[in-house]
């Protein structure tokens, strides 16, 4: 990593010992704050669940670690597949590259952050397919096909059944039956 790298790292550590209880992230040089909610946790740990009942021993996954996409975006993927290899490693921060796919979780705060900002960001750094599970819409929205504006694939299954992703990691199923919808406020 870059000398860069560790100075935006740096400042996003010590960001995270000021706001306890929040997950941090620098999005378009800003440092963004967003409270952790149950029904955020609960979806986290159910994906998890069932994405590692299918992914082969060469894959592993990560959830809220910094992934640094350039000097003004490192994100923390609420879930992201890479390489075992990679993951095994065991850092603090990671380079955006061996990310395969990524998951995210909107909450209240992160709505713009998950459909524009990661959309844009994560397709420019050609991740092959990225989810954003939307317990506030109780849907998912699958995207694949990436290019420098963002997916040219999209699709928005409502929770309730299975939704079959072809990954390049190979066929995913996740079950959305089990998955929390927010009450709202």
């Amino acid at each position: 990593m870059t000398s860069q790298t560790d100075r935006l790292h740096s400042q996003l550590s010590r960001f995270e010992d000021v706001f306890p209880g929040h997950r941090t992230e620098i999005v378009e040089g800003n440092i963004v704050a967003s409270p952790l909610r149950p029904v955020h946790n609960e979806t986290i740990m159910r994906l998890w669940m069932l994405l590692e009942s299918q992914l082969d021993a060469e894959w592993g996954l990560v959830s809220d670690v910094a992934m640094v996409f350039s000097e003004t975006n490192e994100f923390c993927p609420d879930l992201a597949v890479m390489p075992a290899v990679e993951k095994n490693r065991n850092l603090s921060a990671y380079p955006a590259d061996p990310i395969e796919l990524a998951v995210e979780v909107v909450s209240p705060s992160s709505v713009r952050n998950d459909y524009v900002v990661k959309d844009r960001e994560y397709a420019a750094r050609g991740i092959a397919n990225y989810l954003i599970f939307d317990p506030i819409k109780g849907e998912v929205g699958v995207r694949w096909h990436p290019g420098p504006e963002g997916y040219r694939g999209r699709d928005a299954f409502p929770y309730g059944d299975d939704v079959t992703v072809e990954t390049s990691l190979g066929k995913v199923v996740l079950d959305t039956s089990k998955l929390p919808v927010d009450p709202g406020e």
